[in-house]
């Protein structure tokens, strides 16, 4: 065998269309495209969505809803995560180096799942009020 001689499987790559190449092709005259209108001349379609003038459903429909572009900065801590860390004085870049939160994380909130047993204390990180008050009930703080 040499690299001249190798070739693709049998029928695994079939023959391209050639179109408008007379009519024992079978894709003649028309090529397939059918007579007039739009979709048979060259360059003649619309966009997606274009329902021919008619005041298209995306625009008909009423705008709803939005989605924080910021959402990217914020992440979440359960307690049950924060008992399993050895420090006790916790803030962002903490819990960045340990990987409980993102690298892009600018805004972290502790949740309460779970339970904390030890003293901690936050700074810089917001709390719900069940996880405050379970962090303030095994003798911690949040600033």
């Amino acid at each position: 065998m040499e690299l001249n001689d190798i070739k693709p499987a049998d029928g695994s790559r079939p023959d391209r269309r050639r179109v408008g190449r007379g009519i024992g092709s079978g894709l003649g005259k028309t090529a397939g495209r059918g007579h007039k209108g739009q979709k048979s001349r060259s360059g003649g379609y619309h966009k997606v969505g274009f329902e021919g003038g008619q005041m298209p459903l995306q625009r008909r429909l009423p705008k709803r809803g939005f989605k924080s572009h910021l959402l990217k900065y914020n992440a979440e801590v359960t307690l049950t995560a924060l008992s399993k860390l050895e420090v006790n004085d916790i803030d962002v870049l903490t819990l960045k180096q340990a990987g409980l939160v993102a690298e892009m994380a600018k805004f972290v909130k502790v949740i309460k799942t779970g339970e904390i047993t030890r003293a901690i204390k936050l700074n810089g990180i917001g709390a719900t009020a069940g996880a405050k008050a379970a962090i303030e009930a095994a003798g911690g703080t949040v600033a």
